[in-house]
Protein backbone atom coordinates (compact mmCIF):
# COMPACT_ATOMS: atom_id res chain seq x y z
CA UNK A 1 0.00 0.00 0.00
CA UNK A 2 1.47 3.33 -1.10
CA UNK A 3 0.96 6.20 1.33
CA UNK A 4 1.85 9.69 0.12
CA UNK A 5 1.94 12.81 2.30
CA UNK A 6 1.97 15.94 0.16
CA UNK A 7 2.99 18.56 2.74
CA UNK A 8 4.40 16.93 5.83
CA UNK A 9 6.69 19.71 7.05
CA UNK A 10 4.02 21.76 8.79
CA UNK A 11 2.88 18.83 10.92
CA UNK A 12 6.34 17.39 11.42
CA UNK A 13 9.31 19.70 10.85
CA UNK A 14 11.52 17.07 12.45
CA UNK A 15 10.42 16.87 16.07
CA UNK A 16 7.91 14.03 15.55
CA UNK A 17 8.11 10.64 13.84
CA UNK A 18 6.31 9.15 10.84
CA UNK A 19 6.69 5.67 12.34
CA UNK A 20 2.95 5.12 12.72
CA UNK A 21 2.37 5.58 8.99
CA UNK A 22 5.45 3.59 8.07
CA UNK A 23 3.96 0.57 9.83
CA UNK A 24 0.87 0.76 7.60
CA UNK A 25 2.54 0.78 4.19
CA UNK A 26 5.23 2.21 1.94
CA UNK A 27 5.46 5.88 2.93
CA UNK A 28 6.60 8.85 0.85
CA UNK A 29 6.68 12.24 2.56
CA UNK A 30 7.10 15.53 0.71
CA UNK A 31 7.77 18.61 2.82
CA UNK A 32 5.76 20.76 0.42
CA UNK A 33 4.02 20.27 -2.92
CA UNK A 34 3.35 23.03 -5.44
CA UNK A 35 0.06 22.68 -7.34
CA UNK A 36 1.80 21.56 -10.55
CA UNK A 37 3.69 18.86 -8.62
CA UNK A 38 0.62 17.23 -7.06
CA UNK A 39 -0.62 15.09 -10.01
CA UNK A 40 2.73 13.35 -10.49
CA UNK A 41 3.33 12.86 -6.75
CA UNK A 42 -0.19 11.59 -6.07
CA UNK A 43 -0.75 9.36 -9.09
CA UNK A 44 0.43 6.11 -7.47
CA UNK A 45 -0.96 6.84 -4.00
CA UNK A 46 -3.42 4.34 -2.58
CA UNK A 47 -3.73 6.59 0.44
CA UNK A 48 -3.12 10.33 0.11
CA UNK A 49 -2.67 12.80 2.96
CA UNK A 50 -2.68 16.58 2.86
CA UNK A 51 -2.63 19.44 5.30
CA UNK A 52 -3.10 22.56 3.19
CA UNK A 53 -2.27 21.36 -0.33
CA UNK A 54 -5.53 21.77 -2.29
CA UNK A 55 -7.14 18.73 -3.85
CA UNK A 56 -9.77 20.06 -6.21
CA UNK A 57 -11.95 18.28 -8.72
CA UNK A 58 -9.29 18.52 -11.43
CA UNK A 59 -6.74 16.62 -9.35
CA UNK A 60 -9.18 14.18 -7.76
CA UNK A 61 -10.38 13.12 -11.21
CA UNK A 62 -6.82 11.94 -11.93
CA UNK A 63 -6.50 9.85 -8.76
CA UNK A 64 -7.30 6.50 -10.35
CA UNK A 65 -5.62 4.43 -7.61
CA UNK A 66 -6.51 6.48 -4.55
CA UNK A 67 -9.10 5.10 -2.17
CA UNK A 68 -8.55 7.46 0.76
CA UNK A 69 -7.67 11.09 1.44
CA UNK A 70 -6.67 11.98 4.98
CA UNK A 71 -6.76 15.67 5.90
CA UNK A 72 -4.11 16.42 8.52
CA UNK A 73 -6.30 19.07 10.14
CA UNK A 74 -9.82 19.60 11.42
CA UNK A 75 -11.00 21.84 8.59
CA UNK A 76 -11.37 19.93 5.34
CA UNK A 77 -12.37 22.62 2.85
CA UNK A 78 -8.99 22.08 1.16
CA UNK A 79 -10.54 18.95 -0.46
CA UNK A 80 -13.43 18.93 -2.94
CA UNK A 81 -15.64 16.64 -0.90
CA UNK A 82 -18.25 16.18 -3.61
CA UNK A 83 -15.63 15.21 -6.19
CA UNK A 84 -14.08 12.72 -3.78
CA UNK A 85 -17.47 11.15 -3.15
CA UNK A 86 -18.19 10.89 -6.87
CA UNK A 87 -14.89 9.06 -7.38
CA UNK A 88 -15.43 6.73 -4.43
CA UNK A 89 -12.67 8.23 -2.30
CA UNK A 90 -13.23 8.44 1.44
CA UNK A 91 -12.09 11.67 3.16
CA UNK A 92 -11.27 11.91 6.86
CA UNK A 93 -10.27 14.76 9.13
CA UNK A 94 -8.75 15.06 12.60
CA UNK A 95 -11.15 16.64 15.09
CA UNK A 96 -10.47 17.68 18.65
CA UNK A 97 -6.69 17.40 18.77
CA UNK A 98 -5.89 21.08 19.38
CA UNK A 99 -8.53 22.30 21.83
CA UNK A 100 -6.21 23.01 24.74
CA UNK A 101 -3.61 24.70 22.55
CA UNK A 102 -6.20 26.94 20.87
CA UNK A 103 -7.57 27.95 24.26
CA UNK A 104 -4.05 28.74 25.46
CA UNK A 105 -3.24 31.02 22.52
CA UNK A 106 -6.63 32.74 22.75
CA UNK A 107 -5.85 33.85 26.28
CA UNK A 108 -2.23 34.64 25.40
CA UNK A 109 -3.55 37.16 22.87
CA UNK A 110 -6.09 38.54 25.33
CA UNK A 111 -3.57 38.91 28.16
CA UNK A 112 -1.12 40.66 25.87
CA UNK A 113 -3.85 43.09 24.82
CA UNK A 114 -4.91 43.81 28.39
CA UNK A 115 -1.51 43.89 30.13
CA UNK A 116 1.04 44.45 27.32
CA UNK A 117 3.56 42.12 28.93
CA UNK A 118 6.00 42.08 26.00
CA UNK A 119 5.92 45.82 25.44
CA UNK A 120 6.47 46.54 29.13
CA UNK A 121 9.33 44.05 29.20
CA UNK A 122 10.86 45.77 26.17
CA UNK A 123 10.49 49.13 27.91
CA UNK A 124 12.31 47.82 30.97
CA UNK A 125 15.14 46.46 28.80
CA UNK A 126 15.35 49.87 27.12
CA UNK A 127 16.03 51.44 30.52
CA UNK A 128 12.70 53.18 31.13
CA UNK A 129 12.23 51.60 34.56
CA UNK A 130 15.78 52.41 35.58
CA UNK A 131 15.15 56.04 34.61
CA UNK A 132 11.73 56.24 36.29
CA UNK A 133 11.26 58.74 39.11
CA UNK A 134 8.68 56.37 40.65
CA UNK A 135 9.01 52.83 41.93
CA UNK A 136 7.15 51.54 38.87
CA UNK A 137 5.68 52.78 35.60
CA UNK A 138 3.39 51.66 32.80
CA UNK A 139 3.26 52.89 29.24
CA UNK A 140 -0.08 51.32 28.30
CA UNK A 141 -3.46 51.00 30.02
CA UNK A 142 -3.77 47.91 32.23
CA UNK A 143 -7.16 46.16 32.10
CA UNK A 144 -8.55 43.66 34.61
CA UNK A 145 -10.70 40.82 33.24
CA UNK A 146 -12.71 40.09 36.39
CA UNK A 147 -16.38 41.10 35.99
CA UNK A 148 -15.92 41.80 32.28
CA UNK A 149 -18.11 39.94 29.77
CA UNK A 150 -16.73 37.54 27.20
CA UNK A 151 -18.81 36.81 24.12
CA UNK A 152 -18.04 33.48 22.45
CA UNK A 153 -19.14 33.04 18.85
CA UNK A 154 -19.17 29.30 18.24
CA UNK A 155 -19.89 27.48 21.48
CA UNK A 156 -18.59 24.02 20.61
CA UNK A 157 -15.89 22.07 22.44
CA UNK A 158 -13.34 24.88 22.11
CA UNK A 159 -15.88 27.55 23.02
CA UNK A 160 -16.88 25.67 26.14
CA UNK A 161 -13.24 25.36 27.25
CA UNK A 162 -12.79 29.07 26.60
CA UNK A 163 -15.77 29.68 28.88
CA UNK A 164 -14.22 27.53 31.60
CA UNK A 165 -11.01 29.56 31.59
CA UNK A 166 -12.85 32.88 31.35
CA UNK A 167 -14.90 31.86 34.36
CA UNK A 168 -11.69 31.24 36.30
CA UNK A 169 -10.77 34.86 35.53
CA UNK A 170 -14.11 35.95 37.00
CA UNK A 171 -15.71 36.85 33.69
CA UNK A 172 -19.36 36.62 32.64
CA UNK A 173 -20.11 34.61 29.50
CA UNK A 174 -22.40 35.17 26.51
CA UNK A 175 -22.58 32.34 24.01
CA UNK A 176 -23.81 32.20 20.42
CA UNK A 177 -24.51 28.94 18.63
CA UNK A 178 -27.05 27.71 16.11
CA UNK A 179 -28.24 24.89 18.38
CA UNK A 180 -28.22 25.67 22.09
CA UNK A 181 -26.83 23.10 24.49
CA UNK A 182 -27.47 22.73 28.21
CA UNK A 183 -25.30 25.23 30.08
CA UNK A 184 -27.31 25.20 33.31
CA UNK A 185 -24.15 24.42 35.28
CA UNK A 186 -22.81 27.87 34.41
CA UNK A 187 -24.21 30.58 36.68
CA UNK A 188 -22.45 33.34 34.74
CA UNK A 189 -23.82 32.39 31.31
CA UNK A 190 -26.54 33.36 28.85
CA UNK A 191 -27.29 32.73 25.18
CA UNK A 192 -27.64 35.60 22.72
CA UNK A 193 -27.75 36.20 18.99
CA UNK A 194 -24.63 37.65 17.40
CA UNK A 195 -25.71 41.32 17.34
CA UNK A 196 -26.62 41.25 21.05
CA UNK A 197 -23.41 39.41 21.89
CA UNK A 198 -21.32 41.99 20.03
CA UNK A 199 -23.05 44.89 21.74
CA UNK A 200 -22.80 43.52 25.27
CA UNK A 201 -19.33 41.94 25.35
CA UNK A 202 -16.05 43.42 26.52
CA UNK A 203 -14.18 40.64 24.72
CA UNK A 204 -15.47 38.83 21.63
CA UNK A 205 -13.73 35.61 20.66
CA UNK A 206 -14.50 33.56 17.55
CA UNK A 207 -14.50 29.75 17.57
CA UNK A 208 -16.94 28.88 14.80
CA UNK A 209 -16.24 27.03 11.55
CA UNK A 210 -16.07 28.84 8.23
CA UNK A 211 -19.44 28.45 6.52
CA UNK A 212 -21.52 30.47 4.10
CA UNK A 213 -23.21 31.95 7.15
CA UNK A 214 -20.03 32.93 9.02
CA UNK A 215 -17.91 34.14 6.09
CA UNK A 216 -17.60 37.93 6.46
CA UNK A 217 -19.62 37.88 9.68
CA UNK A 218 -17.34 40.39 11.35
CA UNK A 219 -17.78 43.30 8.98
CA UNK A 220 -18.15 47.06 9.22
CA UNK A 221 -21.77 46.89 10.33
CA UNK A 222 -21.23 44.32 13.04
CA UNK A 223 -18.01 45.90 14.30
CA UNK A 224 -19.97 49.12 14.80
CA UNK A 225 -22.14 47.28 17.33
CA UNK A 226 -19.19 46.62 19.64
CA UNK A 227 -18.10 48.75 22.58
CA UNK A 228 -15.23 51.15 21.87
CA UNK A 229 -13.40 49.51 24.79
CA UNK A 230 -13.90 45.96 23.47
CA UNK A 231 -11.34 43.51 22.14
CA UNK A 232 -11.83 41.07 19.26
CA UNK A 233 -10.05 37.70 19.09
CA UNK A 234 -10.01 35.20 16.23
CA UNK A 235 -8.27 31.82 16.39
CA UNK A 236 -10.84 30.11 14.12
CA UNK A 237 -10.84 30.96 10.40
CA UNK A 238 -9.59 34.16 8.77
CA UNK A 239 -12.41 34.81 6.28
CA UNK A 240 -14.90 35.17 9.15
CA UNK A 241 -13.46 38.68 9.47
CA UNK A 242 -13.31 41.25 6.68
CA UNK A 243 -9.70 42.39 7.07
CA UNK A 244 -10.17 45.91 5.74
CA UNK A 245 -13.24 46.50 7.91
CA UNK A 246 -11.38 45.41 11.03
CA UNK A 247 -8.38 47.59 10.14
CA UNK A 248 -10.68 50.57 9.71
CA UNK A 249 -12.41 49.84 13.01
CA UNK A 250 -9.09 49.72 14.84
CA UNK A 251 -7.68 52.84 13.19
CA UNK A 252 -10.87 54.80 13.89
CA UNK A 253 -11.16 53.63 17.52
CA UNK A 254 -14.41 51.77 16.88
CA UNK A 255 -12.96 48.98 19.07
CA UNK A 256 -9.95 48.98 21.39
CA UNK A 257 -7.87 46.17 19.94
CA UNK A 258 -7.69 42.82 18.23
CA UNK A 259 -5.70 39.61 18.56
CA UNK A 260 -5.87 37.26 15.58
CA UNK A 261 -4.12 34.06 14.61
CA UNK A 262 -5.72 33.68 11.18
CA UNK A 263 -6.13 35.88 8.12
CA UNK A 264 -8.41 35.78 5.11
CA UNK A 265 -5.48 34.77 2.86
CA UNK A 266 -2.63 32.66 4.24
CA UNK A 267 0.23 33.30 3.85
CA UNK A 268 -0.89 36.93 3.62
CA UNK A 269 0.14 39.49 1.07
CA UNK A 270 2.54 42.14 2.29
CA UNK A 271 -0.11 44.86 1.94
CA UNK A 272 -2.70 43.29 4.25
CA UNK A 273 -4.36 46.31 5.93
CA UNK A 274 -4.15 44.74 9.37
CA UNK A 275 -0.34 44.96 9.32
CA UNK A 276 -0.59 48.71 9.83
CA UNK A 277 -3.72 48.78 12.00
CA UNK A 278 -3.56 50.20 15.51
CA UNK A 279 -3.43 47.86 18.49
CA UNK A 280 -3.57 44.69 16.42
CA UNK A 281 -1.71 41.53 17.38
CA UNK A 282 -1.22 38.93 14.63
CA UNK A 283 0.29 35.48 15.06
CA UNK A 284 0.99 33.20 12.06
CA UNK A 285 -1.75 30.55 12.49
CA UNK A 286 0.02 28.81 15.38
CA UNK A 287 -2.83 28.05 17.79
CA UNK A 288 -2.84 24.41 16.66
CA UNK A 289 0.92 23.97 16.45
CA UNK A 290 2.25 23.08 19.90
CA UNK A 291 4.27 19.87 19.81
CA UNK A 292 1.71 18.22 22.07
CA UNK A 293 -1.20 19.09 19.77
CA UNK A 294 0.71 18.01 16.67
CA UNK A 295 1.56 14.69 18.32
CA UNK A 296 -2.14 14.12 19.03
CA UNK A 297 -2.96 15.05 15.43
CA UNK A 298 -0.38 12.56 14.16
CA UNK A 299 -1.74 9.79 16.37
CA UNK A 300 -5.36 10.39 15.30
CA UNK A 301 -4.38 10.59 11.62
CA UNK A 302 -2.58 7.25 11.87
CA UNK A 303 -5.59 5.71 13.60
CA UNK A 304 -7.91 7.14 10.93
CA UNK A 305 -5.92 5.37 8.22
CA UNK A 306 -5.54 2.15 10.22
CA UNK A 307 -9.29 2.04 10.86
CA UNK A 308 -10.05 2.62 7.19
CA UNK A 309 -7.74 -0.17 6.03
CA UNK A 310 -9.33 -2.48 8.63
CA UNK A 311 -12.78 -1.77 7.21
CA UNK A 312 -13.96 0.34 10.16
CA UNK A 313 -13.58 3.94 8.96
CA UNK A 314 -13.80 6.76 11.48
CA UNK A 315 -13.90 10.57 11.18
CA UNK A 316 -15.19 10.33 7.60
CA UNK A 317 -16.49 13.70 6.40
CA UNK A 318 -18.03 12.62 3.07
Amino acid sequence: MNIVILDGYTLNPGDLTWEGFEKLGTLTVYDRSAPDEVPERAKDADMLLTNKTPLGQDIISQLTKTKYIGVLATGFNIVDIDAAREHGIAVTNVPGYGTDSVVQLTFALLLELTLRVQRHSDAVMDGKWARSADFCFWDYPLVELANKTMGIIGFGSIGERIADVATAFGMNIIGSKRHHTDQSHRKNFRWADVPDLLAQSDVVTIHSPLTAETKGLINKENLALMKPTAYLLNTARGPIIVDQDLADALNNDVIAGAGIDVLSVEPPSADNPLFTAKNCLITPHIAWATKEARARLMAIAVQNLASFTAGNPVNVVN
